[in-house]
C-alpha cells in the first residue's frame, strides 16, 4: 500500500501484549498487561520519545512494533502496511526497513564475531551485493558512525562503551531503514559519551530522515532529542505532546512528578519537587479505573470508577496534546 504525504510513517492502534503468569500453589494462571490498549504515530524524519519509570512497558512496546514479541491484539501498521498475519518470509523482507538500536553494548554484540561481520550480518541475511559490495558498504557505515576502518577485524571486547554503541548503530543502518527503535541507547553509557551518541543519533535524523521512537527514563535525554514525547505508565499512554509543549505545560499529575525530578543545573535556582507515595502497582492486580490514582494527589470519586482516556487537551501548530487524566489542570 503507497504512503500518501499525509499518512504517517508509524501508525500503532490499540496494541495490547499481555504475558501468562502462573501464581500461587494452585498453579492460577492470570495475564501481565505489559502493554494496555497503546495507539500513537510517528511520522517520517520524526523522533518519539517514549518516557516512563522501570517495568511501564517501553521496551515491551517496542518490541511489539517490531514484531520481535507478538502482539495479543491491535495493529502496527509501517508505511501503510499492516505487520501482523505477515508470513515468515514477508515480515523478513519487512524488516528491511526497520531496525532496533538496543541499551547494552556489551550484550548486544557476539564477542565471536569481528566488527566487519557484526555490521555486514544484515547485508548476508537479505543477501545484499556482492562481496566487495559489502565489505565497501561496512567502511561506509563505519565512517558514518565517526570509526576508522582498522576496526574491520577487531572483536567488540576490544571497544569502550561509546565505540560498541556506535558499532550497534552501523549496524542498525546497514539495510537504509526508514524506522529504528532506539531502545535506552545511552543508559550505559558516560555522561560525556552519552552526548556524543546523542549527537551522532540526531546527525543521522537529520541526514537521512530516519524516524526514531527513542526509549529512556531519562528527561533531560529525551528533551535533547525528541519531537514528540509520550509518558507511559503501567502499560499505557497518560499523556502525549510536543516536546516543548509537554516541558512548558505538563498536564498529567505523573509527568509534573517526572517534571520536577529533573536536575537543574543552577544551584540558586530552587524547584519544588512533587514526591509520589506509595509503590507502582503490578500490572497483574492493576487498581480500578486509574491505574496512578493510589499515588495521585488529585484523586477522587471518579479516578476510581472510569479509566481516564486519552482525550485532546489542546492543539497548536506544533501538534496536539494529549491526556488521560480526568482532572487535568
Amino acid at each position: 500500500m503507497p504512503r500518501t504525504e499525509a499518512q504517517p510513517l508509524l501508525q500503532v492502534s490499540d496494541l495490547h501484549k499481555h504475558f501468562p503468569v502462573s501464581q500461587g500453589w494452585l498453579r492460577r494462571r492470570q495475564a501481565l498487561r505489559a502493554v494496555n490498549g497503546v495507539s500513537l504515530e510517528i511520522a517520517a524524519g520524526e523522533t518519539l520519545g517514549l518516557v516512563g519509570e522501570s517495568g511501564c512497558g517501553k521496551s515491551t512496546l517496542g518490541r511489539a512494533i517490531l514484531q520481535l514479541q507478538k502482539p495479543t491484539s491491535g495493529e502496527v501498521r509501517l508505511a501503510g502496511q499492516a505487520l501482523q498475519g505477515l508470513s515468515a518470509r514477508e515480515l523478513k523482507h519487512a524488516r528491511r526497513n526497520m531496525q532496533v538500536i538496543f541499551q547494552d553494548p556489551f550484550a548486544s554484540l557476539s564477542p565471536r564475531r569481528t566488527v566487519a561481520q557484526i555490521i555486514r550480518e544484515p547485508l548476508d541475511v537479505h543477501r545484499i551485493g556482492t562481496a566487495a559490495e559489502r565489505r565497501a558498504r561496512v567502511e561506509e557505515l563505519l565512517a558514518v558512525v565517526g570509526m576508522r576502518s582498522n576496526a574491520l577485524n577487531r572483536y567488540p571486547h576490544e571497544f569502550s562503551g561509546g565505540q560498541r554503541q556506535r558499532i550497534g548503530i552501523a549496524r542498525a543502518l546497514a539495510l537504509e531503514p526508514d524506522f529504528i527503535v532506539a531502545d535506552e541507547p545511552v543508559s550505559a553509557l558516560d555522561v560525556s559519551v552519552q552526548s556524543q551518541v546523542l549527537n551522532l543519533l540526531g546527525k543521522l535524523k537529520a541526514e537521512r530522515g530516519i524516524a526514531f521512537l527513542f526509549i529512556s527514563h531519562d528527561l533531560a535525554v529525551i528533551q535533547h532529542v525528541s519531537d514528540q514525547i509520550a509518558v507511559m505508565y503501567l502499560g499505557r499512554i497518560v499523556e502525549q505532546a510536543p516536546a516543548m509543549e509537554l516541558y512548558r505545560s505538563p498536564q498529567h499529575p505523573y509527568t509534573k512528578a517526572l517534571m520536577s525530578a529533573i536536575p537543574v543545573p543552577d544551584p540558586a535556582r530552587r524547584i519544588s519537587r512533587i514526591a509520589l507515595q506509595g509503590e507502582v502497582p503490578s500490572p497483574l492486580n492493576p487498581p480500578s479505573g486509574c491505574a496512578f490514582r493510589n499515588r495521585c494527589p488529585l484523586a477522587t470519586e471518579v479516578c476510581a470508577r472510569q479509566v481516564p482516556e486519552l482525550e485532546i487537551f489542546s492543539a497548536s501548530d506544533a501538534g496536539v496534546h494529549q491526556v488521560a487524566c480526568h482532572h487535568p489542570d
